[in-house]
């Protein structure tokens, strides 16, 4: 009966962590000033009819050009995170369509989208390659992919620490992967036209700093 109890309030804690602290620590985590350098190059190229996947925070919301936009939708798994995104969204004064999910199964139709927005989320979805199976879906032929993500560093050495600070991480950081590739994963989504950057974010410990940023295309 004391095991049961234990485990109980256990599960307890870490669902009140899940729900109240991670969102608060992705938020602040994901509007450092070296991630907010890269959301700044990508942000603002979207137009048209605009999906970003992982809205939660609302940190982009202030990056976006209103008049390269004709519709805006988004998603997140968190509910808090869902309240930033509204409330940021209300700031801004534009009509949204914003909705709680997973990448893994967008609740939006086939070829919606003239444009997807994935920054930093890639890295926290449980299933990367059937998200980005999805990302490809709700884009129409000739839509585009803006995307800035951390994943798996190019150095051995720094690979070594990933892949023992990772299963910690992940507990702190509401299941982050730090050992994910990226750019490799987008082409394998069968996106064409990928055109890719990649660095070390600067002052950014590089277990968790090496990003890379771009865009993909859907075959038309």
């Amino acid at each position: 009966m004391r095991g049961a109890l234990d485990e109980g309030i256990g599960m307890g804690i870490a669902s009140w962590y899940d729900e109240h602290v991670v969102p608060r620590f992705i938020k602040c985590a994901c509007s450092a000033p070296a991630i907010m350098a890269l959301r700044e190059k990508i942000v603002p190229l979207a137009s048209g009819a605009v999906f970003e996947i992982g809205c939660g925070g609302g940190i982009n919301q202030a990056l976006y050009d209103p008049a390269r936009i004709t519709s805006y939708a988004g998603m997140d798994p968190s509910a808090k995170g869902l309240d930033y995104a509204r409330s940021a969204a209300a700031a801004k004064g534009w009509q949204t369509d914003i909705r709680q999910g997973f990448g893994e199964a967008i609740p939006f139709a086939d070829a919606s989208f003239d444009c997807v927005v994935c920054t930093f989320t890639l890295c926290s979805v449980g299933d990367q390659a059937q998200t980005l199976h999805e990302l490809h879906r709700i884009l129409r032929p000739g839509g585009r992919l803006l995307y800035a993500e951390h994943g798996r560093a190019p150095d051995a050495a720094v690979q070594k620490w990933q892949d023992r600070i990772e299963p910690f991480w992940k507990k702190l950081a509401g299941g982050c992967h730090l050992t994910r590739p990226v750019g490799s994963a987008v082409s394998a989504a069968g996106f064409a036209g990928v055109t890719h950057e990649q660095r070390y974010a600067p002052q950014t410990p590089r277990f968790a700093g090496w990003m890379e940023w771009g865009e993909a295309v859907k075959r038309g």
